[in-house]
């Protein structure tokens, strides 16, 4: 099975501590993935940009019908705006950092072939 990701929501300005936009995906697994970008020092006075994903444990998505709930409201009929997905102090768990990425097109491209080889829990 093809495991594609879902954009549930991009922000320019964040909770998480970058300057870098960050973005949220849904996965068909329920899981909710967060892919934001950072610079990294490769040598004095140069750095570079690393994209980290990571599984934010707080949300689950509920792909068919494109909506977003607290994993301990799944059962809830109620469902949260894309929006409330950006929290202070999230429960995030770094799963894995590319240094070889160019851009947020290219880390969608490898979050779907990183998801569909690992299947985070």
């Amino acid at each position: 099975m093809e495991v594609k990701s879902r954009l549930i929501h991009q922000f320019r300005i964040s909770y998480l501590p970058t300057t870098m936009p960050v973005n949220f995906y849904g996965f068909s697994n329920g899981n909710v993935m967060v892919v934001c970008s950072r610079f990294y020092e490769k040598s004095f006075d140069h750095s570079e940009l690393e994209f980290v994903f990571a599984l934010h444990e707080e949300f689950f998505y509920i792909y068919e019908n494109h909506k977003l709930k607290l994993k301990e409201d799944v059962n809830d009929s109620i469902s949260l705006h894309p929006e409330m997905i950006d929290i202070p102090e999230p429960s995030i768990k770094i799963l894995k950092v590319y240094r070889s990425i160019n851009s947020y097109s290219q880390a969608q491209m490898a979050l779907d072939k990183f998801v569909t080889c690992s299947n985070p829990a």
